[in-house]
């Protein structure tokens, strides 16, 4: 099981690791655009046994949600990225999470209720709590037995709302927190697979 954040994780960590990482890959390709003035960072990894791909400039319609009506986008600090489009692929399995974060004037029960009605095209909405967004997110990469599982709750307690959707292997994820009279929220889609099957 690979537990990842992607709300709280610094991209440019990320990317840090898996350019590491591919120098030890014999034959590979990478491809790297850092920016250190607040833009967007890209890395793209091409090895013989697998490719990943981190992009700090996420889309929303690859979460498979509208935005919260007059919701604005979080801007990247210094030190966190608010959005992220991360592939890994191999032979052996495949992960894509992508996440975006935003922030509303609007109180946590609207941004709640509009996304409860969101998400029920994916299936059954079940509502978790959790002390930080994207604290009961695990992503299990590979063969297991468990993939078409629905999601659950692992924890239950906390101000932050988890709306979750889906089976471990393909689920949205909508996490909203209180900001003075505001909110914050993230978007969060993941899809993985085992040997069989793409992403």
């Amino acid at each position: 099981m690979l537990v990842f954040n992607p709300l709280r994780t610094r991209t440019r960590r990320i990317i840090a690791l898996t350019f590491a990482a591919s120098l030890t890959l014999p034959a590979c390709s990478v491809s790297v655009k850092d920016h250190s003035d607040g833009d967007n960072s890209k890395v793209d990894i091409e090895t013989p046994v697998g490719a990943i791909h981190v992009n700090e400039e996420a889309k929303v319609q690859d979460t498979g949600l509208a935005v919260y009506p007059g919701a604005r986008q979080k801007p990247n600090t210094n030190h966190d990225s608010k959005s992220a489009n991360v592939n890994i692929s191999s032979s052996f399995f495949g992960v894509k999470v992508v996440a975006i974060e935003y922030e509303s004037g609007d109180s946590p029960d609207k941004v709640i209720a509009f996304y409860q009605d969101q998400l029920k095209k994916y299936g059954e909405v079940i509502q978790c709590r959790t002390s930080k967004h994207g604290g009961d997110m695990s992503v299990r990469a590979g063969d297991h037995k468990d993939s078409s599982k629905p999601v659950s709750c692992e924890g239950n307690s906390g101000n932050v709302v988890e709306l979750k959707v889906g089976t471990e292997d393909n689920q949205h994820l909508v996490s909203v927190e209180p900001e003075g009279k505001g909110s914050d929220f993230a978007l969060v889609y993941i899809l993985t697979r085992g040997k069989e099957g793409s992403i």
